[in-house]
């Protein structure tokens, strides 16, 4: 057997100087591209023009991609500091998520073919290098490019990833350099201890890894490192001798730290300021309780699922889907279980193993969050008659580590979709699955070892296979941004109701308008003028919000049906909010079937 079919079927390690197994892993990452276009379907019928799912979150990391475009390539500012946002006071995005690294990748399409055009590949690619850098680990683990490729399936397509990307969190899509970090962190935690080259190896990958995650999305550090130094403490108990005395180990632990230290201050830098400037409070734990996830998100298939989604949809509580599809799978779990069966005793297997299978573990107890809950819902205990009036109340929840943790652990209430941490545990049991079919593919040859592949991969790509995505959106300025386009002056811009200025679509607008506003998608985090005005804003068209108007240099106020409302009520309240203004003496400039603008009586003062 050739050097290139033994590295392929797992006969024995790889050797990269072969150029034919070069190939090969380029036609594995073109298959987990091929992959990323099934699994996101329909979105390859108009990459440049629309996206899949609604419009949400999708179309403020669109505005995104378009504003790192335009002041890098055309007006040559700094992008984080954005002047016409929450005008005048400005606005940093470090408040928000960024995820650079993914705009890294968006922009250069963006500047082919647009904003959503780069998006929307920003995505592909981060499916395909999400599935790709798995595949390499677990060759690397397993000398075996068909268990690779299985793992890498089965990482690139976690319904969790499915789920996000149909949200349009771009940000929370960026999971393809988690597997480089951990490939690197395990290799450091269980190398032997005189293995100074491999040491230095794993640290620069780990290093990577994690300043790159880092310049994704703040979630996956702070949980990265989370996880990763529970799993490091865990290996000093295990190790404690071995690994306290090594030399090796604690220069490649320190190379790791200080190679990551450029890549996490760029990503970290911003929200420290901004946190020591109290622009990022912590949060209550009534708004996080929900985010805490169920035993069953784990077992259940998501409800995008082309076979059983609609049932588990129709029995089981989903309100909170995006975030709670967790599904590990059953196929990787039975690959995992058998691989941890059939691992060889030599102590650097047993060591891998164990980190997995505790990587699971871990990932899974922190998802769950502040107390334990089924299908979405808490599970309390009751308490005694006399404790109830102690009390005051007659139930008390099931307290899990991650109350502790919110409580007492630095940064930890910041977050607030603890559910998150369940990405983790997929990934763990990817991997573990591919060291589980690379010793269930070993037991045959030949066209035998190559129909069970077929077989395995079958069933694993059938047990997380979406439907078709049900919608589409087109992306395209509204009809009021291009008729503010074509007004010459530069005054400010005002949504209403005033909620809305909190809202994606009026950031996006300012691709094409090119007018100051005084919202920005501030999601989680306002700003303190936004905070600030709200109140006399809300009140509109009184004469104290007319006045704080003024004084922000708002010309225009986009007075919109309210989407909150049902029909016909909405065009209702709006037809009373445009008569009240008219009476303030406002007057109409525009109007469609969605949007009324209307401006101070008499003409606009242009700068």
């Amino acid at each position: 057997m050739s050097v290139c079919k033994r590295a392929f079927y797992g006969a024995r390690p790889f050797s990269r100087k072969d150029p034919r197994l070069i190939l090969i892993d380029a036609a594995a990452l073109a298959g987990f591209l091929l992959f990323g276009l099934l699994f996101t379907r329909p979105l390859w019928r108009d990459v440049s023009g629309s996206i899949v799912g609604r419009v949400g979150d999708n179309i403020y990391f669109i505005w995104l991609t378009g504003w790192f475009k335009k002041a890098y390539f055309s007006l040559g500012v700094d992008p984080m500091n954005v002047g016409f946002l929450n005008y005048p006071a400005g606005w940093s995005l470090a408040s928000t998520e960024i995820a650079p690294a993914q705009l890294a990748l968006a922009v250069p399409f963006a500047l082919i073919g647009g904003e959503t055009f780069g998006y929307n590949a920003a995505m592909l690619l981060s499916f395909a290098l999400s599935g790709w850098i798995c595949y390499l680990w677990l060759t690397s683990l397993s000398g075996s490019r068909l268990a690779g490729f299985i793992a890498g399936g089965l990482f690139a397509c976690l319904p969790y990833r499915q789920a996000h990307f149909l949200a349009g969190h771009l940000n929370l899509s960026g999971t393809q350099w988690i597997p480089l970090f951990f490939w690197g962190w395990l290799d450091l935690l269980n190398a032997d201890s005189a293995a100074h080259s491999a040491n230095r190896r794993a640290a620069w990958m780990a290093a990577l890894g994690l300043g790159l995650t880092a310049l994704c999305s703040q979630y996956y550090v702070f949980m990265v490192i989370f996880i990763a130094g529970a799993l490091f403490l865990i290996t000093l108990l295990i190790r404690r001798g071995e690994l306290i005395r090594s030399v090796s180990f604690w220069k490649s632990l320190g190379l790791t730290l200080l190679l990551s230290l450029p890549l996490l201050v760029v990503a970290e830098l911003p929200f420290l300021a901004l946190d020591a400037a109290g622009g990022m409070p912590d949060r209550d734990i009534s708004s996080v309780r929900p985010y805490s996830a169920s035993l069953s998100d784990f077992l259940l298939p998501a409800t995008t699922h082309f076979a059983f989604g609609n049932w588990i949809g129709a029995r089981f509580n989903r309100d909170l889907w995006i975030e709670s599809t967790l599904y590990i799978g059953i196929i990787a779990a039975s690959l995992f279980i058998f691989g941890a069966i059939r691992r060889d005793e030599t102590a650097r297997t047993r060591r891998l193993w164990t980190l997995l299978i505790l990587g699971v573990f871990v990932s899974a107890l922190l998802a769950m969050g502040t107390d334990l809950h089924w299908n979405e819902r808490p599970l309390e205990i009751p308490l005694p008659a006399f404790l109830a009036e102690r009390f005051g109340r007659e139930t008390v929840p099931l307290l899990l580590p991650g109350y502790f943790l919110f409580k007492y652990f630095p940064f930890y209430a910041k977050i607030r979709a603890m559910m998150r941490f369940g990405l983790f545990s997929g990934f763990f049991i990817a991997v573990g699955a591919g060291l589980g079919a690379a010793a269930l593919l070993n037991r045959f040859n030949g066209r035998a070892r190559t129909l069970l592949f077929a077989a395995l991969f079958a069933l694993c790509l059938a047990d997380f296979y979406p439907k078709a995505a049900a919608e589409t959106a087109e992306i395209a300025p509204r009809p009021v941004a291009v008729w503010l386009s074509g007004q010459s002056d530069h005054r400010a811009v005002m949504r209403v109701p005033f909620y809305l200025n909190d809202d994606q679509a009026g950031t996006y607008d300012t691709l094409y308008h090119e007018k100051p506003f005084i919202g920005g998608f501030f999601n989680a985090f306002p700003t303190a003028q936004y905070r600030e005005i709200r109140p006399v804003m809300e009140t509109f068209p009184s004469a104290g919000a007319l006045d704080a108007a003024r004084s922000l240099g708002v010309g225009y106020f986009l007075i919109e049906a309210d989407p909150d409302l049902p029909f016909p009520e909405r065009t209702a309240v709006q037809s009373a909010i445009v008569m009240e203004a008219e009476a303030a003496g406002l007057v109409r400039l525009y109007e469609d079937e969605t949007v009324v603008v209307m401006t101070y009586d008499g003409p606009l003062e242009t700068e």
